[in-house]
């Protein structure tokens, strides 16, 4: 290593012609130039995206979850990957003792057309839909993810099982399941389609807590002191909309001109003992001219039809969309469909799809404690080409709320898929999962993987 030269440097002059004005120009000319090409190939092409009427300072330089076309949607890369590749294995319903039970009832006369029906429906969509999927497989061990169906919400309500039956029924199938043991859970997949959650299955903190959980609510702290629902884990799906309403041709009931709207806004709903609804219904009374509450009957020889439903919903520029038993609401996603702009009053909703969607370009939140006539006055404030672009921009992203193939350009499968694809591992473990030098994968008794017999005790 050479020691160090304190002596002063001597720089010798440069053999070439000295710089000058001209070379000065010119070489600023060059770095003006390099300036600009850099910034104009920096920027992304084909981006397409939207400014907020009501947050115009906001800056979307990166935005990874623009429609690019009408129908065409764009994942963001990152976390998702650049395209779908996802091997599902769907459980058979004979597969497993139990699996019938919890979607026939203990009878086996729950029909599954009979569960299609209602906000429950998403159980039996899903299941259907899996079954068709590109992206199904028929080998274990090659799945990526596996898909257990159960119609529980709807076998419940239909008196098909017990509250007791369903939790003795879930763990009995899921000690038959070698897999859900080797991964602890973690690649399984369990809907539960209702405001309810994954507490339809008592015991789902101790068996199903590493586990998938496709719902569409995030908040059941009201009356569970605890939430099923875990934002790293599970993955908010759309509510069932009735097919009625998302076909493509003779739909229902079609959407009114804003100018032949007789109201500002409405809520259609029970009032079930929660502040917020009572709230409504008391405001409506005071502005019958502005907010539509009527008593409707959603039960019983007066109870309101289907159509009668979306005619009333439609004749209002907003849609009122309130917790009830739980934080999540089926007229939030209703409301896109007879073209009003929802408007959450709901604190701790959870939304599908947020890697996607900008919700603030198509629904407004307000918050729970504010409801009064301070909210009718807000809304009355916004101009009717404001809102005219809410719901242009509703109409673009609605399909994610339609239960379709994921082979069609626009669906919830096809998002679905997407979300699912960031929940792969390619190695799976649980605290009673061992492996040994040679790769095998053993139990605590040193069983190998291929001979572990049901029924296994549970992670």
């Amino acid at each position: 290593m050479g020691t160090l030269n304190n002596k002063p440097r001597t720089f010798t002059a440069h053999p070439h012609p000295l710089c000058t004005r001209t070379h000065q120009i010119g070489a600023l000319a060059l770095v003006a130039t390099t300036f600009f090409l850099t910034r104009l190939f920096d920027q992304p092409v084909g981006s397409c995206s939207y400014s907020s009427s009501f947050d115009n300072h906001r800056k979307r330089s990166h935005d990874p979850s623009r429609l690019i076309t009408a129908g065409s949607l764009s994942w963001p890369d990152r976390g998702y990957g650049s395209h779908l590749s996802l091997k599902i294995y769907v459980y058979d319903e004979l597969e497993i003792s139990g699996l019938r039970e919890l979607m026939y009832g203990r009878d086996g006369k729950i029909s599954a057309d009979s569960c299609l029906k209602g906000q429950w429906g998403t159980q039996v969509k899903i299941h259907r839909l899996l079954l068709l999927s590109r992206f199904r497989t028929r080998k274990k061990e090659e799945a990526d993810l596996f898909f257990v169906p159960t119609y529980v919400k709807c076998v419940r309500m239909m008196g098909g099982l017990n509250d007791k039956e369903i939790n003795q029924t879930y763990i009995k199938v899921l000690g038959q399941m070698p897999y859900f043991r080797l991964s602890g859970g973690r690649d399984h997949i369990f809907v539960f389609p209702s405001g309810a959650g994954a507490h339809l299955f008592r015991s789902w903190a101790t068996y199903l807590n590493r586990s998938i959980i496709l719902t569409p609510e995030g908040d059941r702290t009201d009356k569970r002191d605890t939430s099923a629902f875990n934002t790293w884990k599970d993955i908010i799906i759309p509510g069932n909309v009735d097919d009625a309403m998302t076909k493509t041709e003779d739909v229902l009931v079609v959407p009114l001109p804003l100018s032949k709207r007789k109201y500002l806004a409405n809520f259609l709903g029970r009032s079930q003992g929660k502040t917020g609804r009572l709230q409504l219904i008391e405001l409506a009374k005071l502005y019958p001219d502005r907010l539509e509450s009527p008593d409707l009957k959603f039960s019983g020889p007066n109870k309101l039809g289907k159509t009668e439903y979306f005619l009333h919903l439609r004749n209002s520029k907003f849609c009122l969309a309130p917790r009830g038993e739980s934080s999540w609401t089926l007229r939030f996603y209703e409301s896109y469909f007879v073209e009003c702009v929802p408007v959450i009053l709901s604190d701790q909703v959870e939304l599908p799809f947020q890697n996607v969607i900008d919700y603030t370009e198509i629904s407004i939140k307000w918050p729970s404690n504010q409801i009064g006539p301070q909210l009718l006055d807000y809304l009355e404030s916004i101009p009717d080409s404001e809102i005219e672009g809410m719901l242009a921009r509703g109409r673009e992203v609605r399909c994610l709320w339609i239960y379709r193939p994921e082979l069609e350009p626009c669906s919830a499968m096809l998002g679905l898929m997407w979300e699912l694809q960031r929940k792969v591992r390619q190695f799976h473990q649980s605290a009673e999962t061992f492996w040994l030098h040679n790769r095998s994968i053993v139990n605590r008794n040193l069983v190998e993987f291929s001979n572990w017999k049901a029924p296994m005790p549970l992670p």
